[in-house]
């Protein structure tokens, strides 16, 4: 299937105009297309911006878009409407490129100096060099469909070379023929296992050192998320994080971060050998849901810690509630504290005007996204996108370094660069189905009477009511109380009987997940789903609450020293079954995670609390669906490992 491209001429001028569309058209018959581009026309008013927003473009995808800037003598109010309308064009969908149609060169002056960051190219109205102006826009569609890795790694794959080198499975060839393992071959596909390469293949380039194509689709990927700096991760946001908190923090240095955040970045609390300050995270009780952290939080952090080096946020939540960004991040760079945004769920933000403000646009240094969460990208890709005006090139890239593998998954790499791609060539056509979908769903699953689709002002946390949270719309969260199922009923009865697998579920709530993969027959197979288990509605359950999470207390000595002791390892429950009372007072040496919904209730470092040691038993005897990550399994009791006496003693305090 061959691309159609767009090309919008805008212009006050319906004569001009026509003259465009109808040069550039009879260029796109005689020359070479690959990409299918073909022009059509808009004045410039608010039609342009509407024909900007439309995604009726039956199978063609806008790529680029020609203002006319007008002739000297025209109307001032015209020629000002025309840098305007170019203005609100890259404001909402800042994926296209945009050339002017100028007078002269001192036209050129006078735009630049309104929308410089705006313009990619000018074309000057009296040359008419139509065959010229589509060999340029051609040129440019070609650039943001270029993929240098994915192209490279097919076109090697391609020439078919005997393989001396790892990995050992030659290609598949080690898998060809067995009557054991043959079945993987089938299942894979030749294509995957002969593109499954190493860095002995240096046309490839290299993920820790690029200098080739691997620079050029990070060189691609910086342009399209609007960043400085990117950088390809194989190992998933998790280590993203990582790396740029051991390039930013050194041991001692304080940072600011949600209690709500990801518990990589916990991990990378403990390798950095920073001075954590935890925020606790606003709390939705009735659902189970961890919110954003209140700003008034935020603000008296830190007003609390000028000595902050970094602080972090999660934007937007498993649950689709983002921050209002911008006042944040300037509160925190007027104090001197570089801003980290984990947007692992929000990767697809920068391609829908529905979605933004991306966390770089609202100013953020740093922002991680999981390629694969919402994109295209396959499972593990990520990115890390910098825009901190002090990056430390040469630092990040020694501790991008030691979290890397040396030997990376060119697929994965592969698959970036493609997503990439689509993000930017149809990523608003495709977001904008989903985001219909959405409300489709939100519809119809509200109509069947045992179902309600939250809203943003059911999922608030009433202590972040006024802090300016938006919701993302593509994550539905499905309050099922009135149903009668239980969630984990409904869960499996979805799974097995319907075929249907969803991405979460609380005590009295399902998440749903629309992404760019999300089908006509998909919503359809789903809501039918829906009906039929509402018209087997059941009595309404009672649903006991989770338990509540107990505050933060206090650290006894930073993550990392309490984490990299021996420590000793006491139960959690009594003889008697009752709270262990030994663990009062002690310091906690590992991460302890319920999951869901997978905040830390401990941390290393932490001192224990009566509240904390009866909220841990009590999970361990009521929540039979809940995972207690960190808990060490000694016969067949759960327990902690908390510091010795002697160990606590000999470590500084913090």
């Amino acid at each position: 299937m061959k691309p159609v491209t767009q090309v919008l001429v805008v212009s006050a001028d319906e004569a001009w105009r026509d003259a465009v569309v109808g040069g550039l058209n009879a260029a796109a018959e005689r020359l070479d297309n690959p990409y299918g581009l073909r022009a059509l026309s808009c004045p410039c008013d608010e039609q342009a911006l509407q024909a900007v927003l439309s995604t009726d473009t039956k199978g063609a995808d806008l790529q680029v878009v020609l203002i006319d800037h007008g002739e000297r003598n025209a109307d001032t109010r015209q020629r000002e409407r025309a840098v305007r309308t170019a203005q609100q064009i890259i404001e909402a969908r800042p994926e296209l490129s945009l050339y002017m149609l100028l007078e002269d060169d001192s036209d050129k002056l006078l735009v630049e100096q309104l929308a410089s960051d705006a313009v990619d190219g000018y074309f000057f109205r009296s040359e008419q060099d139509f065959h010229g102006w589509f060999r340029i826009l051609a040129a440019e569609v070609a650039e943001k469909a270029d993929t240098p890795f994915y192209d490279a790694l097919r076109d090697y794959v391609a020439q078919a070379k005997d393989s001396w080198h790892t990995p050992g499975h030659g290609g598949g060839d080690s898998f060809k023929g067995s009557p054991w393992v043959g079945d993987f071959y089938d299942f894979v596909g030749e294509e995957m296992l002969r593109a499954d390469l190493s860095v002995s293949v240096p046309e490839l380039d290299s993920l820790l050192h690029p200098t080739g194509v691997i620079a050029q689709s990070q060189k691609l990927a910086a342009k399209a998320f609007g960043a400085r700096k990117t950088y390809f991760a194989t190992n998933g946001t998790s280590t993203s994080n990582k790396v740029i908190f051991q390039s930013l923090l050194a041991p001692g240095d304080t940072l600011l971060l949600d209690r709500n955040c990801h518990k990589s970045v916990h991990h990378g609390v403990i390798l950095s050998g920073a001075r954590p300050v935890y925020l606790d995270s606003s709390v939705n009780r009735h659902f189970g849901l961890f919110g954003p952290v209140p700003q008034a939080t935020i603000r008296a952090a830190i007003e609390a810690h000028p000595e902050a080096k970094v602080l972090i946020l999660t934007s937007c939540t498993y649950d689709g509630l983002r921050y209002d960004l911008k006042p944040i991040i300037a509160l925190a760079h007027a104090a001197g504290i570089k801003v980290i945004v984990d947007e692992a769920w929000y990767g697809h933000a920068r391609f829908h005007p529905e979605l933004r403000p991306t966390a770089l646009e609202c100013g953020a240094d740093y922002a991680t996204q999981s390629t694969h969460k919402v994109l295209s990208a396959f499972s593990q890709a990520s990115m890390i996108h910098v825009n901190d005006p002090g990056f430390d090139e040469h630092l990040f890239r020694e501790n991008f370094n030691m979290h890397a593998s040396t030997s990376p998954q060119y697929t994965l790499i592969a698959s970036l660069d493609v997503a990439r791609k689509q993000a930017v060539m149809e990523g608003y056509r495709l977001l904008d189905r989903s985001l219909r979908y959405a409300r489709e769903l939100r519809e119809k699953i509200n109509a069947t009477g045992a179902f309600r689709v939250l809203e943003l002002d059911d999922l608030l946390p009433a202590e972040v009511k006024d802090d300016g949270i938006r919701l993302d719309p593509t994550k539905l969260t499905i309050d099922i109380s009135a149903s009668g199922w239980s969630a984990d009923e409904l869960r499996d009865e979805l799974i097995n009987r319907y075929n249907i697998q969803v991405e979460k579920n609380t005590h009295n709530t399902l998440t749903l997940l629309l992404t760019i993969g999300t089908t006509r027959s998909k919503v359809s197979r789903l809501f039918d789903a829906m009906l039929r288990l509402a018209k087997d509605r059941r009595p309404p359950l009672t649903y006991a609450r989770m338990p509540e999470a107990p505050r933060f207390t206090r650290l006894a000595c930073l993550p990392r020293d309490a984490f990299y002791e021996a420590g000793e390892k006491l139960p959690v429950l009594d003889d008697s079954g009752l709270p262990n009372a030994a663990l009062n007072g002690r310091v906690c040496c590992d991460q302890i995670v319920p999951y869901p919904p997978g905040i830390p209730v401990l941390v290393p470092g932490q001192v224990i609390e009566p509240a904390i040691i009866a909220y841990l038993a009590r999970l361990l005897q009521t929540q039979k669906s809940i995972e207690l990550h960190g808990l060490a399994l000694h016969d067949g009791e759960w327990h902690l490992r908390v510091l010795r006496p002697d160990e606590l003693t000999a470590l500084p305090c913090r």
